[in-house]
C-alpha cells in the first residue's frame, strides 16, 4: 500500500507516465530506501484507476509506444490527505522506509505534517537511545562451535557492527533535530 502513496504524492507535483515514475524512482527517488519493479508500478496504476484515485490520458508518441499519462483525481487527492493526516507510528528499526515516504510525500503537503512527523520520529529515537548509552551486552566469551569460527574475532566483528549502528542511530537523531529546526524556522 505504500507504493500507492508514493504513487499519488509524486501525481501531487505533476503527471507521470509509469515508466516516468520508475525512472523518478531509480533517480531521485533512490533513497527512499523502496525498491520497486516497472511491473509493480502498472498494477499499482490499474487499482488506483479503478479506485478513481488517478486517471490518465493517452499520450500518443510518433517513434515510441504511446504512453498513458497520469494524473490524481479530488478522490485521490482526498486519499493522499486522509493517509498524510493519519497517526503515524515509528518502527523499531531506524532503516524502516515508512518515515523517508511519509516526511516525503506528506511532508511536502503541509509544514505541520512535515513537523509533526519529525518530532514523532525524534521523540520515538531519543527514547530508543535513553539509558543505552552505547552499551552492548556481549557475552564475556564465545565458545566457537566450529572450527572455522574464531571467538576473539567474532566478539570483534559484532562490537563493530554494534558501533557502526550506534553511530549511525546518533547521526540521525542529529539530522532529525537540525531538520525540525529548520521546519519549525519556516525556511
Amino acid at each position: 500500500m505504500q507504493l500507492d502513496f508514493v504513487i499519488l504524492g509524486l501525481l501531487a507535483l505533476r503527471r507521470f507516465s509509469g515508466y516516468d515514475l520508475r525512472r523518478w524512482m531509480d533517480g531521485k527517488g533512490q533513497y527512499l530506501g523502496y525498491g520497486v519493479h516497472l511491473p509493480q508500478i502498472y498494477r499499482r496504476l490499474a487499482k488506483l484507476v479503478e479506485r478513481g484515485w488517478v486517471e490518465y490520458d493517452v499520450d500518443a508518441r510518433d517513434a515510441a509506444p504511446d504512453a498513458k499519462v497520469y494524473r490524481l483525481t479530488e478522490d485521490g487527492r482526498a486519499a493522499l490527505l486522509d493517509w498524510a493526516r493519519s497517526p503515524y507510528e515509528p518502527s523499531v528499526r531506524p532503516t524502516d522506509s515508512d518515515f523517508r515516504i511519509r516526511f516525503i510525500f506528506a511532508g511536502q503537503l503541509d509544514r505541520a505534517i512535515a513537523i509533526g512527523l519529525v518530532r514523532t520520529e525524534l521523540d520515538y529515537r531519543l527514547n530508543q537511545v535513553a539509558g543505552k548509552n552505547g552499551a552492548l551486552e556481549l557475552p564475556d566469551a564465545y565458545e566457537s562451535q566450529i572450527p572455522e569460527l574464531d571467538a576473539d574475532l567474532a566478539r570483534e566483528v559484532h562490537l563493530l557492527a554494534h558501533e557502526r549502528g550506534y553511530a549511525s542511530m546518533h547521526s540521525y537523531i542529529v539530522w532529525l533535530q537540525l531538520t525540525l529546526q529548520r521546519l519549525e524556522s519556516g525556511r
